[in-house]
């Protein structure tokens, strides 16, 4: 390694070419300088004019003035550094019909729609390209890890292109498996988890982890894709954590009763939307410490239940939630939307509660969706010891964000910059697992011309067999 240091602005070509020259080295030294560091770490909070110091895949040192040594220097003065976000579900390969049906009207007319309509017309290549998109875009977006809640799995090719996508993509990917709801498929699921679990998940050291995908009930598929003692046994014997889709009103209140008189609950358990439940089943997810992944926008745009996101039901009871994105065929795909989201309703919902009345209920700060959004969603996806926060010995996953551009000057606050102001844009480096993986405000290792044709083929595809089955 060359003791050579490089000093120059962070997006520089120059200095994206040093750190890639080093690559093979398992040792190789990035230190970011001068910046405003968000660590979403309890004890070391929000530094100013500190460093970030990255030995090969892990943070190493945190902290003003840090030695350069041997480092790439990044010279990050004006930016804010902070950990990459972290989706906890996102139903990834439907991204090709992004936007497709902006104005859904409820859950119904998505469930026919999408996952009666189109997804019984995916192969292989389809779950590719949709995966593949959707985990690019996260990382441009500042999502360094994405729980990819994957309901298509028709065949074990189908699953291999899911992962594959993720893999390619070089997001810290999690592989939500479940079978689809609705026409033919191979029925592989849930006996193929063992397969993919060790050709692609494990080992600590591996990129991608997995976990079993569910229904909260047998409403909407049936009992095989619902969670219950077999599946809570194929994810116990494979050691992987259970991601439990479409919790919400008293059908699934009822199954969190059964599972907690089942002892199916708990840490390694996320329940997703947990919109409309009774005030048992959440004193009985926060005695069990299970896990919730709130979806702000999809619960109020979809009108999921009580169309409220269940932030202070979950709150009361202990539990921090993660964030989620859920589906991009009619939702926005980055988390500063559902950061925003969840912010302004629950201070309004607080706000509207107090009317009135002699005390007004606590509001949540953009500090607490920051966390959701970070910390509290690596939490959720079974990773708070890997990602989630700066704190030495984590992984390197985080971002730098322009803290003087046009949007964000002056920096006053931190957090509330990241939270309020800043966007995709403002985003000149993502690193995942050390690695670069935007640099000077674009993604690399990604032919755009080449994305774009298989994204419209496969797109136009779907569409036109679509339309023939009419």
């Amino acid at each position: 390694m060359s003791s050579e240091t490089i000093e120059h602005d962070p997006g520089s070509p120059v200095l994206l070419e040093e750190i890639r020259r080093r690559a093979d080295d398992p040792g190789r030294r990035v230190l970011f300088t001068n910046a405003t560091v968000v660590t979403m770490d309890p004890e070391l909070g929000t530094l100013e004019r500190s460093d970030v110091l990255v030995e090969g895949d892990s943070i190493a040192q945190v902290g003003p003035g840090l030695e350069a040594g041997d480092a790439v220097v990044v010279d990050a003065t004006g930016t804010i550094i902070t950990p990459g976000f972290v989706d906890t579900h996102r139903h990834a390969w439907q991204s090709q019909l992004r936007r497709i049906m902006p104005d859904v009207d409820d859950l119904v007319d998505y469930v026919t729609t999408t996952l009666a309509g189109y997804a019984p017309l995916y192969e292989p290549r389809d779950m590719y390209v949709g995966t593949r998109l959707a985990a690019l875009s996260a990382i441009d977006s500042g999502i360094t890890c994405m729980l990819d809640f994957s309901h298509n799995s028709r065949s074990r090719e189908h699953s291999d292109a899911a992962v594959r996508a993720l893999v390619d993509s070089g997001v810290r990917g999690v592989h939500a498996a479940m079978g689809p709801h609705f026409g033919a498929w191979d029925q592989q699921w849930p006996g193929d988890l063992a397969r993919l679990r060790e050709e692609y998940a494990d080992g600590s050291d591996r990129m991608l982890t997995l976990r079993v995908g569910a229904l909260a009930t047998d409403e909407i598929a049936g009992p095989s894709l619902a969670y219950g003692p077999e599946l809570a046994r194929v994810a116990r014997e494979l050691d992987i954590g259970v991601s439990v889709d479409a919790v919400f009103g008293t059908a699934s209140s009822r199954s969190v009763r059964a599972w907690a008189d089942q002892r199916l609950l708990g840490p390694h358990v996320t329940l997703i939307h947990a919109t409309g439940l009774t005030d048992e089943a959440w004193k009985l997810i926060g005695d069990t410490g299970t896990t919730v992944s709130l979806a702000p926008t999809s619960d109020a745009q979809i009108g999921l239940e009580t169309a409220i996101p269940a932030v202070d039901e979950a709150l009361a009871v202990g539990v921090r939630p993660g964030l989620s994105i859920d589906v991009e065929v009619a939702l926005a795909g980055d988390m500063f939307t559902q950061m925003r989201a969840l912010h302004t309703v629950q201070r309004m919902r607080a706000v509207n509660a107090a009317y009135g009345a002699e005390t007004e209920p606590v509001r949540i700060g953009v500090h607490d969706v920051l966390d959701f959004a970070t910390l509290q969603g690596a939490r959720t996806n079974g990773l708070a010891g890997v990602t989630g926060s700066l704190t030495p010995g984590k992984r390197a996953d985080l971002l730098v964000i322009g803290a003087e551009d046009l949007n964000n000057m002056p920096l006053n606050d931190p957090v509330g910059t990241v939270v309020l102001g800043a966007d995709a844009r403002n985003i000149t480096a993502v690193l995942v697992n050390g690695e670069p993986r935007k640099w000077g405000g674009r993604v690399l290792d990604v032919d755009l011309a080449d994305l774009r044709e298989q994204v419209h083929v496969s797109r136009d595809r779907l569409l036109a067999q679509a339309r023939a089955r009419r």
